[in-house]
């Protein structure tokens, strides 16, 4: 925005790294300074002399959203239009507006940023140059501007952002409100999609996230139609050149997971496979920090206090700039972004030629019933990646409060898929046939009782099972089968102890425990019922089955 009638610190290096396809091409005129392609130190002089943030101790970038600090998941909107009308999955996480209602919402925002300066990153979404896609951000506030950067995967070739063209740009304008009297939209805030004009608005919020989940939309239609499963999840690789992909809503613990010291990193939260392998759509990390441990989790405690990094709605004191990671006072979603190589074990390339070995479903059950791990075959695979039981996390979106809300999402990101689930699942379930991939449903939330009774399991034991399952060390001991949902559970583990596999072990009532286990199954089969038309009998009877008899 325009803020100042003076110099800014990269005023005169705004058209350094410009492109030679400019604003105007996309309807943008009449503007005053356009900052192209800043790089991170001037994109952070920029925020701090506009008084858009503050530097803390370790050299972070403190800023504050304002009021909103999650996600508005049920403002996203998808011009519906002929290309891609029969291909959406319309519903809550997909509304339709006209493009009548389009135009009108970006022509009033091409004539409400008249006179005022912007900034732009040109980037890339996708490591893998088979399949990745040229984008371009436009934003009002540099730190916007530099978490695109964090984010995406940037270019340091002169040349290539000289000739960089998008296919497909985003416009992010927090200061700016859509009208639903005009724009269809439900509030003054809205995340617009047009795939037929390759553009997309980000109306009414300063969060960072929908900037990132916005780009996710895109390549979650765009890239399976090239036949890559686009995924919600983390992503490592083990010595053996093994895969791992950790699907999960936030708040399940796919960053803290996957960012294991002994394996390398090939992201945190977006991925595609093709038929070459597993790369990542991002170039940075989003990570949730409150109250995050520097003995739990090192590797992302440590960017809290790098230069480079943002802090979205961390606490810090003004006079010593140290940050207080456990202060929930303006949410409990505080985050981080920066880039991945700040992760010191992170694959360089953000990719890999080798296929998944192994697929883990992170389920945070805040009922505290389910095991902490378990073997799925392929049939309950399908059954649980369409079913997404998690809970959601406080502060995740907006409207949730402290305590976890049971939910199901669909591929463990509905409100990301822009297909039908099943559309997913197919392709999904046809990688992992070819490449025999094993799949685990792994419990993240609680044991001995549900939220506000038992207590969150250990990270500790959930690391040591991950390892023992991802270095095939559960391939050879015994398991029983789960009389509830039927899938098989390991008797014993490395470095876990026995009565820890077996929930129940943690409850001093046992019948509320299957009470409540039979609950939770009641659950599962009244959401199935939403997608039993069209999918295999055999999927549909890999779910759970009622208790009869008494507990």
């Amino acid at each position: 925005m325009k803020y100042l009638e003076f110099p800014t610190p990269a005023s005169k290096h705004a058209r350094e790294y410009a492109s030679d396809f400019k604003l105007a091409n996309h309807g943008l005129q009449h503007l005053d300074r356009v900052y192209w392609n800043l790089p991170t130190p001037a994109l952070i002089e920029e925020s701090v002399f506009r008084g858009e943030g503050h530097l803390t101790s370790g050299g972070a970038l403190v800023v504050n959203t304002g009021k909103w600090t999650a996600r508005a998941a049920n403002d996203k909107f998808i011009v519906d239009e002929e290309l891609t009308r029969d291909k959406i999955w319309w519903g809550v996480y997909n509304r339709p507006v006209t493009q009548e209602n389009f135009n009108s919402l970006l022509t009033r925002l091409l004539a409400y940023w008249q006179g005022e300066e912007l900034f732009v990153q040109d980037c890339y979404v996708g490591a893998d140059p088979n399949y990745r896609m040229p984008i371009r951000i436009v934003t009002e506030y540099a730190w916007q501007s530099l978490f695109a950067r964090n984010m995406f995967i940037p270019i340091e070739n002169r040349d290539a952002l000289k000739n960089h063209v998008p296919e497909f740009t985003l416009f992010a304008a927090p200061s700016f409100k859509a009208d639903p009297k005009i724009d269809g939209t439900r509030t003054e805030t809205a995340m617009v999609i047009n795939f037929a004009k390759r553009m997309a608005i980000v109306a009414g919020s300063m969060y960072g996230g929908e900037i990132k989940k916005t780009i996710f939309t895109v390549m979650n239609f765009l890239k399976p139609l090239e036949n890559v499963m686009a995924m919600h999840c983390s992503a490592n690789v083990g010595n053996d050149g093994g895969v791992a992909l950790f699907f999960g809503l936030s708040g399940t613990g796919k960053t803290t997971l996957s960012a294991d010291p002994r394996r390398k990193l090939i992201g945190d939260d977006e991925h595609g496979w093709s038929d070459e392998g597993v790369f990542n759509f991002e170039g940075g990390c989003y990570a949730k920090v409150i109250r995050l441990s520097a003995e739990h989790e090192p590797e992302i405690y440590s960017c809290t206090r790098r230069f480079g990094t943002i802090l979205e709605n961390v606490i810090y004191d003004p006079a010593s700039r140290k940050i207080d990671l456990d202060d929930d006072m303006l949410t409990e979603n505080t985050r981080a972004s920066y880039p991945l190589d700040f992760i010191p074990n992170s694959l360089p390339e953000k990719m890999s030629r080798t296929h998944p070995k192994d697929v883990i479903f992170l389920t945070c059950d805040a009922t505290g019933v389910l095991p902490p791990i378990a073997r799925l075959d392929m049939n309950q695979a399908m059954y649980h990646f369409i079913s997404g039981y998690t809970s959601k996390i406080a502060g995740t979106e907006i409207g949730l409060g402290i305590e976890p809300e049971i939910t199901f999402s669909a591929c463990f990101g509905a409100p990301f898929m822009v297909h039908h689930p099943f559309y997913y699942a197919n392709l999904l379930r046809s990688k992992m046939e070819k490449h025999g991939t094993r799949c685990w449903l792994v419990n993240t939330g609680w044991v001995g009782g549900k939220f506000g009774v038992g207590k969150r399991i250990s990270i500790r034991h959930t690391r040591n099972m991950l390892n023992a399952a991802l270095d095939g060390l559960l391939d050879n001991v015994e398991y029983r089968t789960d009389k509830v949902f039927g899938f098989r559970v390991p008797l014993t583990c490395p470095g876990v102890p026995d009565d820890v596999l077996e929930p129940s072990n943690a409850w001093g009532n046992k019948d509320e425990y299957w009470s409540k286990y039979d609950a939770l199954a009641a659950r599962y089969i009244e959401n199935f019922k939403l997608f039993e038309s069209g999918c295999p009998d055999e999927v549909k009877k890999a779910g759970p089955q009622r208790l009869v008899r008494n507990y």
